[in-house]
């Protein structure tokens, strides 16, 4: 069986990247990396201990000014360095990674009481929180078991290397380190890889529209998915399911199941756009592997399938 795979969002989104030989052809972001001194050792720093003090407080009332603060820099050098890098501001990042937190709490405690998730989450009224939750997850927290099987729907970033090869360097830098950690358990189980055709089509009507396609993709891969099979966000609009089967038929199966719904479309304020996904299906064999190998192995994967239409 064979799947079509593609790459846009974050290619369009921050031009086209930076070939492997690293000569020629750097697009929005790498430009705005070398003209601004962007990726300089302090910066690295400060963008390190941004995101490591976001997500040790996400429970904590903290404000761009207290992350500045905190990595000695002032807030505009702050939110400008971390826009540019990671494409988000610092309080949409926040906000982001505050509703993942509720959503896997949720996930964990069914019956967690709302507001005191929204007290946790630094939110002083359950109407505030239930319209950040529902800028992230399109539903109310009530809502959120009911219709969804995961939480992981942003993911922490990580800081941006030059080390490595083509894929370390240029695809969105995401953790992956669950997956790492349960693809050692799972060594001769399959992938399942999706890409969004023609994001960047959808994020013209507007970015939440792009926001709802990218939920929309995970909902799919989440349907489809067996009981012990994890689904992973991997970059910009790069997902995988990590499979409990080590049956080429079962992984295939799994991405049939996804291929059917292609078409079907989502709603945005009215409008019904409908959502193509492409599929292919892997197996890493790389023995002992690293968690860059990991990462690079799964982008290659979907690239090598680009040519099969």
């Amino acid at each position: 069986m064979c799947y079509n795979m593609i790459t846009i969002s974050w290619q369009v989104e921050w031009g086209t990247p930076q070939p492997a030989n690293g000569s020629k052809g750097f697009g929005k972001r790498n430009q705005c990396i070398m003209q601004e001194g962007m990726l300089c050792m302090k910066n690295l720093e400060i963008l390190q201990s941004a995101l490591a003090f976001i997500e040790d407080n996400l429970t904590s009332a903290i404000h761009t000014e207290d992350i500045a603060e905190h990595c000695y820099c002032s807030k505009s050098t702050l939110e400008k360095l971390f826009k540019c890098i990671n494409g988000i501001s610092v309080r949409d990042y926040m906000i982001r990674r505050r509703m993942v937190y509720a959503a896997r709490t949720l996930r964990e405690n069914p019956s967690q009481n709302l507001l005191e998730l929204a007290v946790l989450c630094c939110y002083n009224s359950n109407e505030a929180f239930g319209r950040a939750f529902k800028s992230v997850w399109n539903c109310n927290p009530s809502e959120f078991n009911r219709i969804y099987q995961f939480s992981e729907l942003y993911p922490r970033l990580h800081v941006p290397t030059q080390k490595g090869g083509y894929y370390m360097r240029n695809k969105k830098q995401v953790d992956i380190s669950e997956l790492y950690d349960l693809f050692r358990e799972r060594k001769d189980c399959y992938f399942v890889c999706v890409d969004i055709k023609s994001l960047v089509p959808i994020n013209e009507i507007a970015h939440r529209a792009g926001d709802l396609a990218i939920l929309e993709t995970m909902k799919r891969l989440s349907d489809s998915a067996g009981e012990e099979d994890i689904v992973f966000r991997i970059g910009g609009d790069e997902f995988v399911i990590l499979t409990n089967t080590t049956d080429a038929a079962e992984a295939e199966a799994i991405a049939e199941l996804i291929c059917r719904k292609n078409g079907e479309a989502f709603s945005f304020e009215e409008i019904m756009i409908p959502l193509h996904l492409y599929v292919t299906v892997t197996k890493v064999t790389v023995k002992p592997l690293r968690y860059s190998e990991l990462f690079t192995k799964l982008h290659e994967a979907i690239d090598e399938k680009k040519q099969c239409k």
